[in-house]
């Protein structure tokens, strides 16, 4: 942190100085023509960096979904999810699958996994690990897919117990902002 803010300081003064110097030679051109260099790079910075800034604050817009694989998935979930309050933690190196874990401020656990298209649901057969001692229970499940989920994956979702769908119209509200406790079961 501290080199950082050195180099900082050091730019800052070297610009500065070399505006008094440039207006001393050739009189007020030189920080003219500075004040007009930023006002036209400016706005190509913002234009070129806001998708980037939005995105790491947890909001995507559709195309960017679409355009996502697994992985990419699992970040954006990340955010979002990040967005909305909850620690994530890092995912297991030894893990097949995709999975996003995460703790609200409530002690509530989450886990996350991802059905590509096609595929059967994750953990059909969920796996029966302990809750740890003292903990709040089970966690809750997501299971986050991009197109939509049939009857018999609800069926299943409904026994489990514990376990949402989101399908592509819930994880674009949830992309474009709305919080996930706000996205129901019933739209």
């Amino acid at each position: 942190m501290l080199p950082a803010l050195t180099a900082l300081v050091v730019v800052i003064c070297a610009v500065v100085a070399g505006l008094a110097v440039g207006y001393r030679v050739t009189g007020i051109a030189v920080p003219l023509g500075a004040l007009a260099l930023v006002a036209v790079t400016t706005p190509a910075a913002i234009r070129r960096y806001r998708p980037r800034a939005r995105r790491r604050g947890g909001i995507y817009t559709p195309e960017e979904l679409a355009e996502l694989d697994t992985q990419g998935l699992a970040l954006a979930v990340s955010r979002m999810l990040r967005r909305d309050g909850w620690r994530v933690f890092p995912q297991r190196r030894a893990e097949d699958r995709v999975r996003v874990r995460a703790r609200d401020g409530h002690g509530r656990r989450l886990e996350v996994a991802f059905r590509p298209v096609a595929e059967p649901l994750p953990d059909e057969d969920t796996p029966s690990r302990p809750a740890r001692p003292g903990g709040p229970g089970p966690p809750l499940r997501l299971v986050v897919h991009r197109g939509a989920f049939t009857r018999r994956d609800v069926l299943w979702a409904r026994r489990q117990g514990g376990v949402r769908l989101i399908d592509g119209s819930r994880l674009r509200r949830w992309a474009h902002g709305t919080p996930l406790n706000e996205l129901s079961d019933s739209s």
